[in-house]
């Protein structure tokens, strides 16, 4: 049975009647086989015994030390028949050779995935002023009308309506794809209403699957700064909220159905008021 360097050494002084039963360098042309054990091997850690002092086949514990800085106890049979002796360091090391090893897989157990790292959060954008949430004010970000008939709606609503029309967005507390800012199609501040003007684009592809989710991510944030949305939805587009409207194509039938839609959300005697 293996046994401490330090009782090794003192039955070998006793068996060979000598206090230093093995001259240093005595195993050397052994030991040089190895350099990576050679690296290990630390006398301080040994009771200052020196590696070449110990016989190869010695069935005594010594402590080894891997690069990366782990300790452990083994015989100098043990080290010596590890594998991976030229391959790589870490065989050398039981604790870096068991990181190393692939792990079997077992059909039905359950296993922890390691969990990928965190990209870090996109930095918001510092050019959205500090206003107070649902202040409308006018943007530097905000992007320009999308269509021609974006416009025509806007032109209609402002020739029945009397509103301010130099503002294009709403300040929000919670990002909005990094800016603390939405940008409604039309706004109308003194009613505190956004009105968002929806196609399914030349491709029919505009606001339907993912795209439809950011309508409806945009219509809480704009909710949640004390306004209210209504969407002009056309093309066959479902409402996405309690005031949309779904319409062919806005004529005046259609900007006397929004306005109706208006006194609906704030009642006929303050929109009435803002009528030309």
């Amino acid at each position: 049975m293996p046994e401490p360097v330090q009782q090794w050494w003192a039955r070998r002084q006793f068996s060979r009647g000598a206090a230093v039963p093995y001259e240093v360098g005595a195993f050397r042309s052994g030991w040089a086989a190895y350099p990576e054990l050679i690296r290990q091997y630390h006398p301080e850690l040994n009771h200052g015994v020196a590696l070449s002092q110990v016989p190869l086949a010695a069935d005594v514990l010594l402590c080894w030390e891997c690069a990366v800085g782990h300790r452990f106890a083994a015989t100098p049979t043990e080290q010596r028949e590890r594998p991976g002796r030229v391959r790589r360091r870490s065989a050398w090391c039981p604790e870096c050779s068991a990181l190393a090893r692939p792990q079997p897989v077992v059909l039905g157990e359950a296993r922890a995935i390691p969990a990928r790292p965190r990209k870090p959060a996109p930095a918001v954008c510092t050019k959205t002023p500090d206003l107070p949430k649902g202040t409308a004010f006018l943007s530097a970000c905000a992007p320009k009308p999308a269509s021609a008939a974006e416009e025509k709606l806007r032109a209609a609503l402002t020739a029945r309506l009397v509103f301010t029309g130099e503002v294009n967005a709403i300040k929000v507390t919670r990002p909005f794809f990094r800016h603390t800012e939405v940008w409604p199609d039309i706004l109308l501040p003194e009613l505190r209403i956004a009105v968002e003007y929806d196609t399914v684009g030349r491709h029919g592809l505009e606001h339907v699957g993912r795209r439809e989710e950011t309508d409806r991510r945009k219509d809480r944030a704009v909710r949640s700064a004390g306004w209210e949305v209504v969407r002009v939805r056309t093309g066959k587009l479902e409402p996405l909220g309690p005031y949309d409207l779904q319409l062919a194509s806005v004529g005046t039938r259609g900007v006397a159905l929004l306005i109706d839609r208006l006194r609906e959300i704030r009642g006929a005697l303050m929109v009435d008021a803002y009528l030309r």
